[in-house]
């Protein structure tokens, strides 16, 4: 198996399975009943967002922190965004009782079995748009869904290579212990330029030469991308002087088999 193939390989297999999607699906309509039953009128709309709509979340034997972002919009404002963030902590509180319930702005994290639910108050601003939570008393706006046709114009032109490559790139991160902010380290390779790439290899290669850390940031993260980097220099080299094998055994060392 070559340094392509392994990546390719692992790349397939960073997808939620059957049964991961069959029990989140649930596990949102659940919600979705439970928050109308409890709040009623008081609700205009409930969407679904983030990575999970975008086909780079991760499934929780690659990612821990693996989350699926819910917003729920309620129809009337004029309070501050913790008054929101209560009523769903209470909601929370009395249907899952037995399950893990954390305020951690701008959400509430429900944590189940299978999956971890960030639920996010909002009020609608205009079209697509809408405010959530700025800290306690704060609002900001956001666009909830406007990254994905991104994603998926770039996956599309860079022959659907991109997604996989996030995924890769999101397990890394996460077997680092979290280096990045996984959404923006999403949006940092969307803009970045990939010219004359055309494997997975090299996609990802691309995204960790163009990554880098300021000098304000703190020293664990600095050694990790280092030793990112040092891999990625040491893969090249054996597979410039002829050690495919040795190539594999090493970018195992930056993206593990299990």
């Amino acid at each position: 198996m070559s340094v392509i193939s392994y990546l390719d390989a692992r790349a397939s297999g960073a997808v939620l399975s059957t049964d991961e999607q069959a029990s989140i699906n649930t596990s949102i309509a659940t919600i979705r009943t439970r928050l109308n039953s409890y709040f009623g009128t008081a609700l205009s709309e409930q969407l679904r967002f983030g990575s999970s709509t975008r086909g780079t979340i991760l499934p929780r034997k690659m990612d821990q922190h693996s989350d699926i972002d819910y917003m729920i919009v309620f129809a009337q404002g004029g309070a501050v965004p913790q008054t929101y963030l209560d009523r769903l902590r209470r909601f929370a509180e009395q249907h899952y009782s037995t399950s893990d319930i954390k305020q951690s702005s701008p959400s509430v994290v429900l944590q189940l079995n299978h999956i971890k639910f960030d639920l996010v108050p909002a009020l609608k601003a205009w079209g697509t748009t809408y405010q959530i939570p700025d800290g306690p008393s704060a609002w900001q706006y956001t666009n909830p869904n406007d990254f994905n046709g991104q994603l998926d114009t770039i996956n599309q032109k860079e022959l659907y290579k991109i997604k996989p490559m996030i995924r890769l790139l999101k397990f890394w991160n996460a077997e680092a212990g979290y280096v990045y902010d996984a959404y923006s380290l999403e949006k940092f390779v969307v803009g970045l330029s990939y010219y004359a790439v055309i494997n997975i290899r090299d996609y990802l290669f691309t995204a960790f030469d163009n990554l880098y850390l300021d000098g304000e940031q703190t020293q664990w993260r600095k050694d990790k991308l280092k030793r990112a980097k040092d891999i990625i220099a040491e893969v090249r080299a054996l597979e410039r002087d002829g050690y495919p094998n040795l190539a594999e055994a090493e970018v195992k060392k930056l993206i593990p088999s299990v």
